[in-house]
């Protein structure tokens, strides 16, 4: 290698490091054939790896980059190969000096990113990879975005000199796939990069709270971003933000103990944001109490979480007409945040304008990420409900595995009318917005089916979370031109359907994202992405989520999925075991959660859910989907809901019954759509009765013990022997 290689790496990395306060961690293997690869932020990247990784690669340089004069002055200073990506001739030279021994170095996305997150992947550089059996070192560069040298525009965020951190990730293999021509192996070899490549961006990551992340956020975008608005149409910065949860968070913690549960019986809106993350920055954990499950509910989580206090507002309990709940819960103290403001007293506010506001993280209780941040309850749409402990640590990984793989950008505004109560809600709706820098409009209900597409349209919203039966009521009133600057629709929760994927397409020009999580994981574990999607599965599996599939006797493809990750909760809430959480556990050991979903991964890994281990039926000594039996309802009798349950019988094990609020649904309807799909007969309800409406949680999901209830109780009405 020529001297004056060397000396100008070491120049450059003075100058790098003193600007830039590069920090780089992470080691490279010892190997006779490195490849190294690694996201594209700026124009510095090459100055940036070329001075900090421990050896010199050859950098390999697209022609058009190479075309242009300023950059060849830069390219003098490193050995590089200028490539054409369309051309063989090019990946022949690379496996070349891979089998020579001399180690590469290539940026895979082949440009700068435009939208601060990774972009298509060439499948060139992991076909050579996979040809050359060489070593795959990802690297991962952060920080370099946010200087002048990236291609990032608009209201994004840049600085003069932010600090910049290089990661060296652990080194792997692409072993060279098997496929019928060498086009699909070269498609395969690209798809296992890009996955490497998000599994860097994720893996990357450092430690944080939720409160220290918004702290951070907060610096980052600076304090006049306008970010939140509600109903009342006031829109609060980050200043104000943080304002309002300092203000809260100091008057709660005097009710309270560090790591004390607080119930939390609020709707969407501004307040309950900056209580929330108040909450958060004093160590006191927000017990998210569901509004709609009637005193009992409330009462039986109370109970669970150990709560003693209990913050809501008479304005949300008056219009929710949810004082009469209130009054009848007992042991516990209700308080008012209309009383509180009050209590915000002179030394308060000096405290607050003089201290907090200029050294929040002074001001706020430490705390570690592996501590409880919140407390959510499951929707028991199949059972009791049970209390789902997650730290800061969790909530914080699903943000960051969302973000490697779907791109989220500052000129992005979210639609967040998911209840806060529900996890989904809470860390896709709140939480990844206000992280992001995204502007977030918090609307109150999800049942407001012709005001929500309006508000989109008013506002200018780009992001949209829903539920199928949300996300179908919504298209039915919607004007086609509501969701004109719609950029991402995420369906999750329930099994999204033909028909809403079909009619987003047609009547909005959008393609609904369909994911798949649970509370206990924070709450997403796979969703479908512009970079990966296939209709009729939920997508792949978050970076950094383990899969195991246990089997079913009766069930012939797929089994049980259990899952071990960051994401995943500390625990349930459980007495007699340390902090009353009992952590999760599954056959493959500790760590591991039974998610009691019978799924299948294709092998392209993306994962196809069959249906819940309690929504199947066994009759004749067979297994029966009730999610195959509801399907079938929906493909005869489509734009209205079906459920299907099974009650006990007496000849054929148990009975499938169908509820339906299409009254005039026949068996031979439903007989006729079976033979269309595939289906065997026993997938056919034995009895169909009408209901005007189904039951529904506040989720949108079906509230299946109500149905359940509902259908034995009718049968029995009708004497039907069941």
């Amino acid at each position: 290698m020529p001297r004056w290689t060397k000396a100008a790496r070491v120049v450059v990395r003075l100058v790098l490091r003193t600007l830039y306060r590069v920090e780089v961690t992470g080691s490279v293997p010892q190997a006779s054939r490195l490849l190294f690869v690694s996201n594209h932020q700026s124009f510095i990247d090459p100055l940036l790896l070329g001075a900090f990784l421990p050896v010199i690669p050859v950098w390999l340089v697209h022609t058009t980059i190479a075309a242009k004069w300023h950059f060849r002055l830069i390219l003098r200073l490193f050995p590089h190969l200028v490539v054409d990506t369309m051309s063989p001739w090019s990946i022949k030279a690379v496996i070349g000096l891979l089998e020579a021994g001399q180690p590469v170095a290539i940026f895979p996305e082949g440009r700068i990113t435009v939208t601060g997150s990774m972009m298509k992947i060439y499948e060139g550089p992991a076909f050579a990879a996979a040809r050359a059996g060489a070593t795959v070192v990802p690297v991962h560069i952060a920080g370099a975005v946010y200087s002048h040298f990236s291609r990032m525009r608009g209201d994004f965020p840049k600085r003069f000199f932010p600090r910049i951190n290089l990661t060296i990730l652990p080194a792997t293999t692409i072993a060279m796939p098997q496929a019928r021509t060498s086009k699909l192996r070269r498609k395969a070899a690209g798809e296992k990069l890009r996955r490497i490549l998000q599994e860097a961006a994720f893996e990357a990551r450092h430690p944080a709270t939720l409160f220290s992340a918004l702290l951070d956020a907060v610096s980052l975008h600076g304090r006049g971003r306008k970010m939140l608005q509600d109903i009342t149409l006031q829109e609060r910065s980050y200043s104000g933000i943080l304002k309002g949860a300092l203000a809260l968070g100091r008057i709660v913690s005097r009710l309270a103990g560090e790591r004390e549960a607080v119930g939390v019986l609020m709707p969407n809106a501004g307040a309950t944001v900056m209580l929330l993350l108040g909450m958060f920055g004093m160590r006191r954990v927000p017990a998210l109490l569901n509004y709609t499950a009637g005193a009992g509910g409330i009462q039986q989580a109370c109970e669970m979480a150990h709560v003693r206090v209990i913050v809501t507002s008479r304005t949300f309990l008056e219009k929710a007409r949810l004082q009469e709940i209130a009054q009848k819960l007992q042991r516990v103290q209700v308080v008012y945040l209309e009383d509180l403001r009050k209590a915000f007293g002179m030394l308060d506010k000096l405290w607050l304008m003089a201290w907090a506001l200029w050294f929040p993280q002074a001001a706020t209780q430490k705390m570690r990420p592996e501590e409880p941040a919140v407390i959510l309850f499951t929707s028991g749409s199949e059972a009791r409900p049970k209390g789902v402990v997650l730290s800061h640590a969790s909530i914080l990984a699903n943000i960051e595995q969302i973000k490697s793989i779907i791109e989220f950008a500052p000129p992005d505004k979210f639609m967040a009318a998911l209840p806060l109560f529900h996890a989904f809600g809470l860390t896709a709706g709140m939480l990844l917005p206000l992280l992001n820098g995204s502007p977030v409009f918090i609307y109150p209900s999800p049942l407001h089916y012709r005001r929500i597409p309006e508000t989109v349209y008013e506002y200018d919203c780009t992001v949209l979370f829903g539920t199928n039966t949300f996300l179908a009521n919504y298209a039915k009133v919607a004007h086609p031109y509501d969701f004109a600057r719609m950029r991402y629709v995420v369906g999750g929760a329930e099994k999204l359907t033909a028909e809403v994927r079909q009619i987003y397409m047609e009547k909005f020009g959008v393609r609904v994202l369909e994911g798949y999580g649970a509370t206990e994981c924070s709450p997403v574990l796979a969703v479908n992405t512009p970079l990966a999607y296939r209709t009729g599965s939920v997508g792949e599996l978050l970076p950094g989520i383990e899969a195991r599939l246990e089997s079913v006797e009766g069930i012939e493809e797929g089994g049980i999925l259990h899952v071990r990750g960051p994401n995943v909760m500390l625990g349930y809430l459980k007495e007699g075991h340390p902090d009353g959480i009992e952590p999760p556990s599954s056959i493959f050991g500790p760590g591991w959660y039974n998610t009691g979903d019978i799924v299948s991964i294709d092998p392209d890994g993306l994962v196809h859910i069959i249906g819940r281990v309690k929504r199947f039926a066994k009759v004749a000594g067979e297994m029966v989907s009730l999610e195959m039996v509801e399907r079938i309802a929906g493909a005869a009798s489509p734009g209205v809901q079906h459920a299907a349950v099974a009650v006990p019988g007496t000849t054929r094990g148990e009975t499938v019954v169908l509820l339906t609020e299409d009254a005039n649904l026949k068996r031979e309807q439903l007989q006729e759509t079976a033979r269309q799909l595939g289906a065997s007969d026993l997938a056919l309800p034995r009895h169909i009765l009408y209901a005007e409406r189904l039951p529904l949680l506040a989720s949108g999901k079906r509230d299946y013990p109500a149905i359940s209830r509902m259908a034995k109780d009718r049968t029995a009405m009708a004497g039907r022997g069941l």
